[in-house]
């Protein structure tokens, strides 16, 4: 189970990385002094790389999780 661990561990940083390119954009977007429209959509546009990164995290924490508890 050892191999479920590191897989989940590796799915988890690439979530994390997910977040922090997801975020980073946004900051961006926002000391670029975009209109509210603008910002609006820079936003939408970020969502779903957003959840799919917190999910991919989440997916890689109960991996994890499971590796550990049949460990």
């Amino acid at each position: 189970m050892i191999y479920l661990i590191w897989a989940g561990a590796i799915v988890s940083v690439l979530g994390l990385c997910g977040v922090l390119y997801s975020v980073t954009a946004v900051i961006r977007a926002k000391r670029a002094g975009l209109d509210d429209e603008e910002l609006r959509a820079q936003i939408a546009k970020q969502m779903p790389i957003n959840l799919a990164a917190f999910f991919s995290a989440m997916l890689g924490l109960m991996m994890v999780v499971v590796g550990v508890l049949l460990a």
